[in-house]
């Protein structure tokens, strides 16, 4: 579920997603009770659908056709 909220400073493309996926990954089992990094715990599998939902939203950014199609993500 996304934790966006019409008050939050835009911080630019892709910065809900963004925060989302620091969010899941800092609250995963593996960053609590593993104790690991939060990089390791993303090489890992964990959060695999936000991850690839930043990953599209970052490359729709990139995408020449994203000015007719809108950029993804939130």
């Amino acid at each position: 579920m996304p934790k966006y909220y019409e008050d939050k400073p835009q911080g630019g493309a892709c910065a809900g997603l963004k925060e989302d996926l620091g969010a899941c990954l800092l609250q995963s089992d593996c960053v609590v009770q593993e104790g690991k990094s939060p990089r390791q715990c993303l090489k890992e599998g964990y959060c695999n659908s936000l991850k690839y939902a930043f990953f599209e939203c970052k490359r729709s950014v990139l995408d020449n056709r994203a000015r007719f199609r809108g950029r993804k993500g939130y």
